[in-house]
C-alpha cells in the first residue's frame, strides 16, 4: 500500500510540475504584449498554438504507438526536457510574434508526451480504482495549468522572465522524478510492432466511442473557459470601476479549484460510478454556461461564486471520461487510445477558442460564453448513447 501511495504521489507531482508549461504564456500575456509589441488577440492565438502543437504531437504519438512501444517514463522525461527548453525560448529578447507562436507550438507538441503518457503510466499501475487515481492526476494538470497565474500574482518586482524560467525548471524536475523513481508498471502490456490501424480499431468499440464522445464535448468548453477567465475578470473590472481585485490571483483560484473537483469526482465515482458523476458535472457546467450573462450584472461576490462553481464543474468529468476510455481500450494499445482521444479533444479546443475569439467581435461579451453550452449538450447526448461500463 505504501509503495502504491508513493508511486501515485510521484506521478501526480511530476504531472503537476510539467504541465505548468501549458499556460506559462497566458499568465504573463500582458508582459508579452508589452515586451514584443503584440496585439490583444495574441492571447487566443498563442494559446491555440499550444493546443495545435499538442494536437500534432498526440496524432504523431498515436500513429507511431509511442507510449505502447517504448517505456512511458523515458518518453515522459525526454518530452519534459524538450518542452522546458522550448518554453525557455520565450525569454529571447529578439522574438517576434511568429517565433513566439512556433515556441508555443513546440511546447504543446512535447506536452503530448507528458499529459496522456502520465495517464498511461497511472493506468499501468492502478488497474482498480483507476478513476480515483486519474482524479489525482488530472487534478495535478489543473493545478499546473493554474500555476503561472499564481506566479504572476506573486512575482511583484520580479521580471516576467522569472515565470518562464520557473516553469521550465519545474518541468525538468518533474521529468527527472518520473525517470528516476517510476519504472514500468506491472499492468503494462508492451507492443513490439507498429499498429497503424489502432486508431480506427479502438473507435469500433461502442463503449469506447461513447466515452470518447463524452470527453470531446467536455473539451469544447474546458480550455476556452480557462483561456478567457482573465478577460471575463478584466471586463468586469472595466464595467465596475469600483472593483479592484487581483485578476491573476482570482484566475489562479478559479482554475485551481478544479484540482479539488477532480479528486472529489474520483472518490464519488467509487460509489456511484464514473458515468453518473460525469453526467452530473456536465449538467452543472452546462447550467453555468447558460447563466453566464449574469456574471457582469451583480457584485463581486456573485461573480466569484459563480466562477468558482463553474471552475469546479467544468473539469470534474475529465478524469472520469479518461477512466472510461482506458477501461474500454485494448491493453496493448491503451496508451495509443488515450493519446488519440486527447488529440481529437484538444483539436476541438482550438476550434472552440477561435470561435469565441471570432464571435467576440460581433457579440456582447455578456452573452458570449453561452455558446460553450454546445459542449456539455453534445457530451450528454452522446456519452449516454451506448452503455458504458
Amino acid at each position: 500500500m505504501k509503495k502504491r501511495i508513493f508511486i501515485l504521489t510521484v506521478i501526480v507531482i511530476a504531472q503537476f510540475l510539467c504541465t505548468s508549461l501549458w499556460f506559462a504564456g497566458n499568465g504573463i500575456i500582458n508582459d508579452l504584449i508589452s515586451a514584443f509589441d503584440l496585439n490583444e488577440s495574441s492571447l487566443a492565438n498563442l494559446t491555440s498554438s499550444v493546443q495545435f502543437g499538442f494536437l500534432v504531437g498526440t496524432l504523431l504519438f498515436s500513429l507511431l504507438n509511442i507510449a505502447d512501444r517504448f517505456s512511458p517514463s523515458i518518453v515522459f522525461f525526454f518530452c519534459a526536457l524538450a518542452g522546458a527548453l522550448c518554453n525557455l525560448g520565450i525569454i529571447y529578447s529578439s522574438n517576434t510574434f511568429i517565433s513566439l507562436m512556433a515556441l508555443r507550438f513546440s511546447t504543446g507538441f512535447f506536452l503530448a508526451g507528458i499529459y496522456p503518457v502520465g495517464m498511461k503510466i497511472a493506468a499501468d499501475y492502478f488497474n482498480k480504482q483507476l478513476g480515483k487515481s486519474l482524479g489525482f492526476l488530472v487534478g495535478a494538470l489543473v493545478l499546473g495549468t493554474s500555476l503561472p497565474h499564481l506566479l504572476t500574482a506573486l512575482k511583484t518586482s520580479l521580471p516576467w522572465e522569472s515565470v518562464i524560467a520557473g516553469t521550465s525548471i519545474l518541468a525538468v524536475l518533474g521529468g527527472g522524478a518520473m525517470l528516476v523513481l517510476i519504472p514500468d508498471g506491472p499492468f503494462r502490456k508492451r507492443t513490439d510492432k507498429l499498429h497503424l490501424n489502432a486508431i480506427v480499431d479502438v473507435f469500433k468499440n461502442k463503449s469506447f466511442r461513447s466515452a470518447a464522445f463524452g470527453y470531446f464535448g467536455h473539451m469544447w468548453e474546458l480550455y476556452t473557459f480557462w483561456v478567457f477567465i482573465p478577460l471575463i475578470l478584466k471586463t468586469y473590472n472595466t464595467l465596475h470601476p469600483e472593483s479592484s481585485f487581483n485578476i491573476s490571483l482570482w484566475s489562479f483560484i478559479i482554475i485551481a479549484i478544479g484540482s479539488l473537483a477532480c479528486v472529489v469526482g474520483g472518490y464519488l465515482s467509487l460509489k456511484w460510478g464514473e458515468q453518473k458523476i460525469a453526467t452530473a458535472a456536465l449538467l452543472l457546467s452546462g447550467i453555468c454556461c447558460l447563466i453566464s450573462p449574469t456574471l457582469f450584472l451583480f457584485n463581486e461576490i456573485w461573480l466569484f461564486f459563480l466562477l468558482l462553481i463553474w471552475g469546479f464543474a467544468v473539469i470534474m468529468d475529465s478524469p472520469l471520461f479518461s477512466t472510461l476510455v482506458a477501461k474500454n481500450a485494448p491493453k496493448e494499445i491503451k496508451g495509443t487510445a488515450l493519446t488519440i482521444v486527447n488529440c481529437v479533444g484538444f483539436s476541438l479546443t482550438i476550434v472552440s477558442i477561435q470561435t469565441i475569439n471570432f464571435l467576440s467581435d460581433y457579440i456582447n461579451i455578456q452573452y458570449l460564453f453561452m455558446f460553450l453550452v454546445i459542449g456539455p449538450v453534445f457530451a450528454l447526448l452522446n456519452s449516454k448513447k451506448d452503455s458504458v461500463y
